[in-house]
């Protein structure tokens, strides 16, 4: 079981669903559920589960993501963020609830751990949006599997004339922070960054990654990606079918390197 820890006032969060399957569709407080890893820690990772910012993929791309990451020596804290428009929420509640919990994680008690972010989806933007921030709390990286980073921008969309996504806060929430568009004022990540894409996937074209990609080669960005050809959109622990299979433990061999312990 994990620990829940409150971040904001608010009812606990419901999910709809059955574990393995839980979904939390509308987040009624800002959340850290706490799964700390049975060895000493060596680091600390905020994990940001996906589903499009219209809810939350608890189970599929969080809780599992964390209960691996604890395999790997890491203590892990699933974020449940609110929704920009839902409830009457503004468009950037996802970021203030994700600097919510960077000040808790910096206020534990030492000794003081490193710290990634982890996140798929729509939370890999967001973890790309926490990559950017300045902030107490250092990130030592940002793992980013299969995430809108930029081509939902209105200036850079993929494909030309996709349609802007409801609600209009979401839209304005990417066109905000387009993570990997140099030109953006504050576009590009304050720390190394590690990509897992599909090459075929059509929900996230693997141009947000070549987007990053090229900011990365201009601006010489710490980024390292890998693109497979089989996997499709949402493979997170799961679809592991194709070469994709390979994607966590690159990601865990480049965590390693990251930490420095």
């Amino acid at each position: 079981m994990s620990q829940v820890i409150a971040l904001s006032g608010g009812a606990p969060n419901a999910f709809e669903g059955d574990a393995p399957d839980r979904i939390c569709h509308r987040p009624t407080r800002a959340e850290l559920h706490a799964y700390p890893s049975p060895a000493p820690a060596r680091g600390r990772a905020l994990v940001y589960a996906g589903g499009g910012y219209l809810q939350l993929m608890h189970d599929k791309e969080g809780v599992e993501i964390a209960r691996w990451l604890n395999t790997l020596g890491l203590d892990a804290y699933v974020l449940l963020h609110r929704l920009p428009g839902q409830d009457g929420h503004p468009f950037d509640i996802a970021l203030q609830d994700g600097l919510r919990a960077l000040d808790h994680l910096a206020a534990l008690p030492p000794p003081p751990l490193p710290l990634l972010h982890v996140g798929l989806s729509s939370g890999g933007h967001l973890a790309g949006v926490m990559a950017c921030q300045r902030h107490a709390l250092a990130s030592a990286g940002a793992v980013i599997a299969y995430a809108p980073l930029n081509a939902n921008h209105h200036d850079h969309k993929f494909p030309a004339g996709k349609p802007d996504f409801p609600p209009p806060e979401k839209q304005a929430f990417y066109d905000a922070w387009p993570i990997g568009i140099a030109a953006a004022p504050h576009g590009l990540p304050r720390c190394p960054v590690f990509l897992a894409y599909a090459l075929h996937d059509p929900i996230v074209p693997v141009q947000h990654a070549l987007n990053l990609i090229a900011a990365a080669q201009q601006h010489r960005l710490d980024v390292e990606a890998h693109v497979f050809p089989q996997a499709e959109h949402g493979f997170a622990l799961r679809g592991l079918g194709g070469t994709q299979d390979q994607w966590p433990g690159l990601a865990a061999r480049w965590m390693t390197s990251k930490l420095g312990v």
